[in-house]
């Protein structure tokens, strides 16, 4: 008899995650999916458009939990999740990353003795300032069984005092999806849509709070934006909440206007890939960009002081930097090559059919 496994989702990087889990899962006799969406981020741009390029068909359960603040939101979570944990009563939770819908979900299914899987666990940015990281530190002490990325994510689980053997260490997840859908991005040429040519303009993506809450830093680094958009066009899909912390300033107008700069809406994955595979480099503070930079060789400018993904840092293309040195490492970034070999150990394509051996082996 199959064993039913719920999958959570909850925001965009989530599902592009857990869509070849699905796919592997559902390949195998031993696994009935499930597929459950909270709905952290519940408007179709950025969840839902993800949702159809990935193929993972319609959630099976939606928990519409909306936006909220950090505890009201876990706190929904929590109780609308528990709720399904007593009537499906499934044989194991798989939870993804480091979102709000992680950590919830995660105390809602250990608490009730279900076996829970964290799926990219073991990434640390040592900052408590930040969320995400509160909540990665909470699901691996929680989960039974920890699928991990990187070594460091395992040497971070060790030091900690985890039990070897609820670490597996199956590799990056997310490369999954950039192996299997390089081909169709890349056929794209999302960039030309804009008037842009390949390898000579920048992607921009910035939401943290630390990069747009205080309304002088954002300022600074939109003024650092576009200086160097009159000589390095940027494509800019803006995250709803960095279009509203730029429309209190007051500048929303201006850098509309802006011939260089290409603001567009969120984009769907085909879309925004096809930008990052043909640009010069990106700046961001996402997590996940971090990692497709490295695999795709494009150079990465991480406007953040710390990263819980070392790896793209040592091994990688990446860059952390800050407003007050973007000027010198964008120039330094300018002067290198255009692309990087970069080959990192179990970041292949095959991490999903790793994660279902695992599952097997473990419940066993």
């Amino acid at each position: 008899m199959a064993t039913t496994v719920h999958v959570i989702v909850g925001a965009r990087p989530n599902q592009m995650k857990a869509a070849p889990l699905l796919k592997a899962l559902r390949s195998s006799d031993d696994f009935e999916p499930v597929l459950i969406d909270t709905g952290q981020h519940y408007d179709h741009e950025m969840a839902g458009i993800f949702m159809e390029q990935f193929s993972m068909g319609q959630p099976d359960i939606c928990l519409e939990v909306g936006s909220a603040s950090h505890g009201v939101q876990t706190a929904r979570i929590l109780e609308r999740y528990e709720a399904i944990l007593l009537e499906e009563k499934p044989g194991a939770v798989v939870v993804i990353g480091d979102v709000n819908s992680t950590v919830a979900c995660t105390l809602a299914a250990a608490k009730l003795g279900i076996f829970t899987v964290h799926l990219e666990a073991g990434l640390r940015s040592f900052d408590r300032g930040m969320p995400e990281e509160l909540n990665r530190l909470v699901t691996d002490v929680l989960a039974d069984l920890l699928w991990t990325p990187s070594p460091d994510g395992d040497e971070h689980l060790l030091a900690a005092g985890v039990a070897p053997e609820r670490i597996d260490r199956v590799g990056n997840i997310m490369i999954d999806t950039l192996v299997s859908m390089l081909p169709s991005f890349q056929a794209m040429e999302q960039y030309s849509i804009y008037g842009v040519a390949p390898h000579e303009y920048a992607v921009v993506t910035l939401h943290r709070p630390s990069n747009v809450d205080d309304p002088s830093v954002l300022s600074d680094v939109l003024d650092l934006l576009l200086n160097h958009a009159t000589t390095l066009p940027m494509i800019w899909p803006l995250h709803p909440r960095t279009r509203a912390r730029i429309q209190a300033l007051g500048r929303m107008e201006e850098i509309e206007q802006f011939s260089g700069l290409h603001l567009t809406p969120p984009l769907g994955y085909l879309e925004f890939m096809s930008c990052v595979a043909s640009s010069r480099c990106v700046i961001t503070d996402s997590g996940g960009i971090q990692e497709e930079t490295t695999w795709l060789g494009v150079p990465c400018l991480t406007l953040r002081p710390n990263t819980e993904r070392p790896i793209t840092i040592t091994a990688g293309t990446n860059v952390l930097t800050t407003p007050s040195r973007l000027d010198e490492d964008l120039a330094l970034v300018l002067e290198g090559p255009i692309r990087q070999e970069i080959s990192i150990d179990l970041w292949d394509g095959m991490t999903a059919q790793r994660c279902v051996d695992s599952l097997r082996k473990h419940l066993r």
